[in-house]
């Protein structure tokens, strides 16, 4: 049986992401029960600006057309994206426990490191959940952190 600290010096002597390679959160992904509740929500109550028109990304714009994707920008400019799941229960009806509707984290990285990125999730065995892909508004890769949540790296199209 390896122990834990041999396992730390095999991972360290594969190829990590470096400090600064992941340039920010890109967006922020919630599944949510009701789309009208939550788009009041976040964009009366809270008063985020929600993006419509030519502000809907190409790839977005028939869903949220259909009703089933809402995006909103946080002061700080990163993009909230509501999906619509009306048949999702959370694991236990009190928030205190255990709850979460989050979909996933995205980072963003520079277009021409994204390969590499890609590369290191393999090296580290990282099992990719879909991806890379390729879509109008960038590349992404979809993998899943210790606990199963899940994370993105994206890049925007070079």
């Amino acid at each position: 049986m390896v122990s834990t600290s041999q396992n730390l010096k095999n991972q360290s002597k594969q190829s990590v992401l470096s400090a600064g390679d992941l340039r920010r959160v890109h967006h922020i992904a919630l599944n949510v029960k009701d789309m009208q509740a939550s788009r009041y929500f976040y964009g009366t109550i809270l008063g985020l600006h929600e993006l419509t028109g030519e502000e809907v990304p190409e790839t977005l714009v028939k869903l949220v057309a259909e009703g089933k994707v809402a995006n909103f920008i946080t002061p700080d400019g990163t993009i909230l994206d509501l999906f619509g799941a009306p048949d999702l229960n959370p694991p236990d009806p009190d928030p205190e426990k255990n709850f979460t509707r989050a979909y996933h984290l995205a980072f963003d990285i520079a277009p021409e490191l994204f390969d590499g990125a890609v590369e290191v999730l393999k090296q580290n065995q990282i099992t990719i959940a879909h991806g890379p892909v390729s879509r109008p508004t960038g590349r992404g890769v979809y993998f899943y952190d210790p606990d199963g949540f899940m994370v993105e790296i994206r890049c925007d199209p070079e």
